[in-house]
């Protein structure tokens, strides 16, 4: 569903990603870990050229990733984004936010986009949000909200960049929770985070980036329980120890 062959990128001297090649198959869930800085969002966000790569190939689903025009809108519309920060329009409320791209983007009957939007905040849990706006609901609801947004152009695979870093800890299982779910119902998804419980208990792989590289990747038992780098032993000791 995304293979990324070869990625080369540099934000000036500082080379973020060496010689990425990476393969997500359909209906599998990819966890992407490391240390800050290693270039785990920029790689995700080379994936809807939300960052432009230097050199390499990035295909979705069999296409090479457009450099811009209508085939990169297309693209896009594939590909669902959630990020740290929610992104939520202040001036809609929560059921409009999700109706807005079906109806301007893929052209849904407003009466359908509703339909479906309520669908898919009940399937999130926040159905009791919908005519809502965002400041009104917690950070929690505000993320799981971005995620139903995402899920309702029906994207191919979704991303997601440090989707809880932002939530207070008690918000951030209400998040992991959705995403869980997605990943049980076949979803393709990659996902960059620290929570390393999820990428234990719904990473198909979990792949460990260090300074602009991928040093290992594994199923998520072998990773956690027998790293075989010294590097992926070393962050495992710090963060697993707190």
């Amino acid at each position: 569903m995304v293979s990324l062959a070869g990625v080369e990128k540099h934000f000036g001297a500082l080379h973020v990603l060496q010689n990425i090649n990476l393969k997500v198959m359909p209906r599998e869930v990819v966890v992407v870990i490391g240390p800050s800085g290693s270039g785990k969002s920029t790689l995700c966000r080379t994936i809807n050229r939300l960052e432009t790569i230097d050199s390499g190939e990035i295909k979705v689903d069999g296409n090479r990733l457009p450099v811009e025009g209508s085939h990169l809108a297309r693209l896009r519309a594939d590909v669902g984004m959630v990020f740290q920060s929610f992104n939520l329009f202040d001036h809609k409320t929560i059921l409009e936010n999700i109706m807005l791209a079906p109806t301007k983007v893929r052209r849904t009957l407003r009466k359908q986009a509703e339909v479906e939007a309520m669908e898919l905040l009940d399937r999130v849990g926040i159905a009791a949000q919908a005519h809502k706006f965002p400041a009104e609901l917690s950070g929690g609801q505000q993320q799981r909200a971005a995620i139903a947004r995402a899920l309702a152009m029906r994207p191919k695979v979704m991303l997601f960049d440090e989707p809880t870093s932002a939530l207070d800890p008690e918000m951030v299982n209400e998040v992991l929770n959705v995403m869980t779910d997605l990943a049980a119902e076949g979803m393709t998804m990659l996902v960059v985070t620290h929570e390393m419980g999820f990428a234990r208990r719904a990473a198909d792989r979990v792949v460990f980036m260090d300074r602009g590289q991928i040093v290992e990747e594994n199923t998520p038992a072998a990773f956690f329980d027998s790293p075989q780098t010294d590097r992926a032993q070393a962050f495992l000791a710090s963060v697993l120890t707190h």
